[in-house]
């Protein structure tokens, strides 16, 4: 079974982001710039699956700029056989990703997607709904645990009220937890052969899909400082304050 693995290049997750002066977005001059780590326990999960002879094929697939190689040349260290950059400077909306990704699908003809739930830029978290809905596949999201079964795939989720195990039918979607895995670091010699592995480039129109983006920015802000706590004598007085403050 081949296995697509989606990756997004963000700000590594240890860096401040920060605004720009004029507000229209954020400042990614000079930033260290990473894979988004629900991406990289997508990587893990399909290289286990490979491990265990579920998966025989990992492809894993980037849009963005031509710096993405490096976070596609990340998953290929990790454990995947080769990897499609879908390169673009412009920034890519979710419903677009999923159209892109419908038609890189149609292409290879996986029989299994496995993408992080959200990216920590956006935290958008739409991507892998929208791309199982395009495809009119069967899709478990927030994945702690992923199990074959037979023909099926059994996915343990998190939901609110505790855990939830559904059943799919191949081919699926799949959107990864926190808890599903650990991803391991890759070797030096993994990371010397990935740099001889293959990969694709190729461009939204190839795929005819136009990424114009359907939202405008109209403003971005950094979150307001917090303010320094207080403390009170006894539950009446804090009562009083946060009625002042108008919290009840």
């Amino acid at each position: 079974m081949k296995v697509l693995v989606p990756v997004k290049r963000v700000i590594d997750y240890n860096v401040r982001p920060r605004v720009k002066p004029d507000g229209t977005g954020v400042d990614l001059a000079n930033v260290k710039m990473a894979m988004n780590p629900f991406c990289e326990i997508s990587i893990e999960e399909a290289v286990r699956l490979k491990e265990k002879g579920v998966a025989t094929e990992i492809v894993v697939v980037s849009i963005g700029p031509q710096q993405a190689q490096e976070t596609i040349r990340v998953g290929l260290a990790m454990g995947g056989d080769r990897g499609i950059l879908v390169q673009t400077d412009q920034t890519v909306e979710p419903l677009a990703v999923a159209k892109i990704l419908k038609a890189i699908v149609d292409a290879e003809q996986p029989g299994l997607v496995i993408t992080g739930k959200q990216a920590i830029d956006d935290d958008a978290n739409q991507t892998g709904q929208m791309l199982a809905a395009l495809l009119g596949w069967p899709q478990g999201t927030f994945a702690s645990e992923i199990v074959k079964d037979g023909d099926k795939l059994k996915v343990t989720r998190e939901v609110d009220g505790g855990l939830q195990t559904v059943a799919l039918n191949l081919p699926a979607v799949v959107t990864t937890d926190l808890r599903l895995n650990e991803p391991r670091f890759a070797s030096l010699p993994n990371i010397m052969k990935a740099k001889q592995k293959k990969i694709d480039m190729k461009t939204p129109a190839d795929y005819g899909v136009d990424i114009a983006p359907r939202l405008a920015v109209v403003k971005v802000a950094e979150p307001r400082k917090r303010e320094a706590g207080e403390k009170v004598a006894d539950v009446d007085t804090l009562i009083s304050k946060l009625k002042t403050a108008g919290a009840i």
